[in-house]
């Protein structure tokens, strides 16, 4: 970049001081493209509604469960899920509000159209 450049908006510079690393770009970029799968959103729209098995999950969506569990891996890997066992069976859920948070603006934005 062309050092000489100087920015027309003395607010450019506060800008440049606050963008993320390339480290927090790179992981935050995973996390949107990990949502951006139409199967690992139907699972957290679903999750957002009720914690499921991937027995559940896989009824819900009409997927195999290999899909399902392929999918939920993704998300576990994201910090987007969470796993509880009950017995033989694994429960699946939001991770946490932030979650829920995000699917509800996103949905809430998208139903403004």
């Amino acid at each position: 970049m062309n050092k000489a450049f100087k920015p027309l908006n003395e607010k450019a510079d506060l800008v440049k001081e606050k963008l993320m690393s390339d480290d927090l770009i790179d992981d935050t970029t995973m996390f949107f493209k990990t949502m951006g799968d139409n199967t690992r959103l139907n699972i957290l729209i679903s999750l957002n509604h009720n914690e499921f098995c991937v027995n559940d999950l896989t009824y819900i969506l009409g997927l195999s469960q290999s899909a399902i569990s392929h999918a939920l891996q993704a998300l576990k890997a994201q910090k987007l899920v969470k796993s509880r066992r009950e017995g033989k069976i694994i429960y699946y859920s939001l991770d946490d509000d932030h979650v829920t948070t995000i699917l509800d603006m996103a949905l809430e934005h998208i139903k403004e159209r």
